[in-house]
């Protein structure tokens, strides 16, 4: 559990969690068929004027969910950082205390004549468990929560749709508890938080935790992914 990890280094905070996470759990495996959203679903939505997006998920320990969206082609950013609470400028400490309301998330910039925002979604519920709350394995505590903060109408819109479509086609087994909620306030994450995986593939967190979710990501978006 990284509950502590602010008092020592990140990288170290890794290796001390190494136990735990060996036996950590991602929740219920989504079948093949995962539903998507049907393009007369899609295309009631109009597509905002040309130039990049932003979307904004909480999915757990956000260096797993950098690592995830940095994979995808179009998109063109992903910052490791803190929304949805109530103070400004939160430290990683603050907000691992679970006091200040914000869940880790990663705000995303993404090309959507490359990849819409219905595929960003598929790859946000498809790679982490959205039927615990406030919880992701041994990840435990509101900052951890599985949140959606939408940036436009449209956005919402798709998100709750998407949504009742998975509940609907019970692929989980249990209801999702993913928030959808307006986008307020973003402030990235320290530094030592950027790039975690790539700056650190061999800590024991990236071995046990995200090395293992990249793989399954190749395996069921092959065609998705940025060439290595």
């Amino acid at each position: 559990m990284r509950k502590a990890a602010w008092a020592v280094p990140a990288a170290l905070a890794a290796g001390v969690c190494l136990a735990l996470l060996l036996a950590r759990r991602d929740g219920p495996a989504a079948p093949e068929g995962f539903p998507v959203l049907a393009p007369d679903e899609v295309g009631g939505d109009p597509q905002p004027p040309g130039g990049p997006e932003l979307a904004t998920f909480g999915s757990g320990c956000f260096w797993c969910t950098e690592a995830v969206f940095r994979q995808l082609k179009g998109v063109t950013g992903a910052v490791s950082g803190y929304s949805g609470g109530h103070v400004e400028n939160p430290t990683y400490k603050q907000v691992c205390g679970g006091e200040t309301g914000h869940a880790e998330v990663v705000q995303v910039t993404f090309d959507p004549a490359v990849v819409s925002y219905p595929q960003l979604l598929e790859v946000f519920w498809r790679t982490h468990d959205p039927t615990t709350r406030d919880r992701q394995g041994h990840d435990v505590g509101p900052q951890y929560r599985s949140v959606i903060f939408y940036h436009s109408d449209r956005q919402r819109r798709l998100a709750e749709r998407y949504k009742a479509r998975i509940d609907a086609a019970g692929v989980f087994g249990s209801p999702v508890v993913t928030e959808v909620v307006p986008f307020v306030a973003f402030y990235p994450a320290e530094a030592d938080h950027q790039d975690f995986y790539a700056r650190n593939p061999r800590q024991p967190y990236c071995r046990a935790v995200i090395g293992p979710k990249l793989d399954k990501l190749r395996k069921v978006f092959a065609d998705r992914l940025k060439a290595e």
